[in-house]
């Protein structure tokens, strides 16, 4: 089924717009709004995401999730979106419609077990029309990061560690984004950084996007990653994201136990933080599914 917006044509045999590379350093207001991809089943994360999302893992006692509300408040958003799949309820009876003063607004990925995260961003296409921040679900980072993430056409990268895998990117002379390299193509050395699936879009640039999700979606490539778009739309250079470096050693992103062990000596600290009654139970049970995966042999306790 072709599925457009309003407007919107499919016709790739259209003279691509050209976007004009500029100095982004003081390029508009902070954005407030933030989206957050939160459907995957994080099956390398089993038997921790059997009955968790991913995203509600806790490093050290506090979830994942919780790390990034109390980071996204300290930096002022107001609005988050987040695409659920996989145990969904679970995290909408976590955030509710409301958490740290910020608003939840829930994307439904009803085809979040036969799908890519190119799907999970298009679904986020038809809710938001405003600049926002992207951001993956399996990701801890020091909050100070993300005060040059805060405005319009950002991506966080970072120099390469033994650790990373995953799509990386280059960067020219002025430390300028060059291109995207997916799969294969992707390289773990002095020349390439690591993309941190941080990203930060104006309304023009995220616009511009949708329209060429709409043409993936539409081909029936939903198995794709978002980075295919992107790396296809710098390429042609119809879009410019500028890079901001996130110091290696104050991030981490969690795919797999032997990731959380890692994250847990990066991030040692424990919660000091008062939970309300509502939130008491599930963390609770958090902590007694991760404990139990300790005694199972199967999550390696933190030296």
């Amino acid at each position: 089924m072709l599925v457009t917006r309003p407007g919107v044509s499919l016709n790739t045999s259209e003279p691509t717009r050209k976007f004009v590379a500029r100095n982004l350093s003081n390029d508009g207001p902070p954005v407030k709004t933030a989206l957050l991809l939160a459907a995957g089943m994080g099956n390398r994360l089993s038997p921790l995401t059997d009955s968790t999302p991913k995203c509600l893992v806790e490093v050290n006692r506090i979830p994942i999730l919780e790390r990034l509300m109390r980071s996204l408040r300290s930096h002022g958003f107001t609005r988050l979106f987040v695409v659920t799949g996989h145990l969904s309820k679970v995290i909408e009876d976590y955030l509710g419609s409301r958490y740290a003063g910020i608003e939840i607004i829930y994307i439904d990925s009803p085809l979040y077990e036969t799908t890519n995260n190119i799907y999970s961003l298009w679904l986020a296409g038809k809710e938001i029309d405003e600049p926002f921040m992207l951001i993956e679900s399996d990701l801890v980072f020091h909050s100070e990061l993300l005060t040059p993430m805060l405005k319009p056409d950002r991506i966080a990268v970072s120099k390469m560690l033994p650790w990373m895998n995953g799509t990386t990117v280059t960067l020219n002379g002025s430390k300028q984004l060059k291109a995207f390299f997916l799969g294969a193509e992707s390289r773990n050395c002095a020349s390439h950084y690591k993309t941190v699936n941080i990203y930060n879009f104006s309304r023009n640039t995220w616009r511009l996007i949708q329209e060429r999700l709409d043409q993936y979606i539409s081909a029936g490539k939903v198995n794709d990653y978002y980075e295919a778009v992107f790396a296809e739309m710098v390429a042609e250079g119809a879009i410019s994201l500028a890079p901001v470096i996130f110091d290696a050693a104050r991030w981490y992103e969690i795919d797999t136990l032997e990731d959380l062990s890692a994250a847990e000596r990066m991030f040692p600290s424990r919660s000091k933080v008062a939970l309300g009654e509502k939130l008491l139970p599930l963390r609770k049970a958090i902590s007694s599914r991760s404990k139990g995966a300790q005694d199972m042999g199967r999550l390696p306790v933190p030296a």
